[in-house]
């Protein structure tokens, strides 16, 4: 049987947080009982200072959990004080529309709660009418603010338009951020945005500038409409991880010549059917 996200994050703050488990509980049912929007802001308030802003402690069973109660969470990495935050959003019924609410943490709130606040996007109620808020987000110049967005959280792949996940996708590799931890990154993937990677591809070889490996991911799948199997030999004749990214897109494309190019590194092929290699783990056998 499926839990509630709220239900979830509220068994998995109180487990962790000992002798002030009780207090958020009870607060928080407090919340979901005509609570103020006053008593809200200094519930937000009291949370890191009671329970602390360690990470969140979770089992592989927590982490299953909570992919079948939103297919695509993964609150891994999320702190104590950030999951309660989100919890209290939840279940927090104010005469307000939320979106109103939301606004005003945002423009309020520091680094490490605007993370938290990004983060629960896809569990609140009504996720559709934070759109504008999610763009300031967006346009954030720290990072981490961004990825709270774009890593680990479904709310784009079910809300964005194609020109909004584009849009989003590119700034990744644009700041530096990874593709593989982006929700959705092969189910959106589409010709706009496969031809506008290859135009940024050209443009930083151009400058004399590195492609991260992971843009080909996006790719892959439209190589033949793109004209794009001349670049995907450039990449396999650079390094070892260019080679296997290259390779991997190479593999999502079923055309002769695709087939035919992938053919010509048999070794890196063969990782990759076998699955030693894929896009999750690309980067991380280049950092070892």
């Amino acid at each position: 049987m499926t839990t509630a996200p709220m239900e979830l994050l509220s068994e998995w703050i109180v487990r962790q947080a000992g002798e002030e488990g009780a207090w958020f509980a009870s607060h928080l049912r407090s919340l979901s009982s005509g609570a103020s929007e006053q008593d809200l802001h200094v519930f937000l308030g009291l949370i890191p200072r009671k329970l602390g802003k360690q990470d969140l402690a979770l089992t592989s069973d927590d982490v299953r959990r909570a992919a079948l109660a939103h297919a695509g969470w993964r609150p891994q990495g999320w702190s104590i004080d950030g999951a309660a935050r989100v919890a209290a959003l939840i279940g927090y019924q104010g005469p307000r529309p939320f979106a109103d609410t939301f606004k005003d943490l945002r423009r309020t709130a520091d680094a490490g709660e605007l993370i938290a606040l990004y983060r629960g996007l896809p569990l609140y109620l009504e996720p559709e009418s934070l759109a504008f808020e999610v763009g300031e987000g967006l346009r954030s110049n720290m990072r981490a603010v961004f990825e709270a967005i774009a890593h680990d959280n479904p709310y784009a792949r079910d809300h964005f338009d194609e020109h909004r996940w584009n849009h989003m996708v590119l700034k990744a590799l644009f700041v530096g951020s990874r593709l593989s931890p982006v929700v959705g990154l092969d189910e959106r993937a589409n010709p706009e945005l496969a031809r506008i990677l290859l135009d940024y591809a050209h443009e930083r070889w151009a400058a004399g500038r590195a492609v991260s490996p992971e843009l080909w991911r996006c790719v892959g799948p439209f190589i033949d409409s793109l004209d794009a199997l001349d670049d995907l030999q450039r990449v396999m004749s650079g390094t070892e991880t260019e080679r296997k990214a290259a390779v991997l897109a190479l593999a999502a494309n079923q055309s002769p010549r695709a087939r035919s190019l992938l053919a010509a590194s048999p070794e890196v092929a063969r990782l990759v059917s076998e699955g030693h290699v894929d896009w999750n783990n690309l980067l991380q056998s280049e950092a070892a």
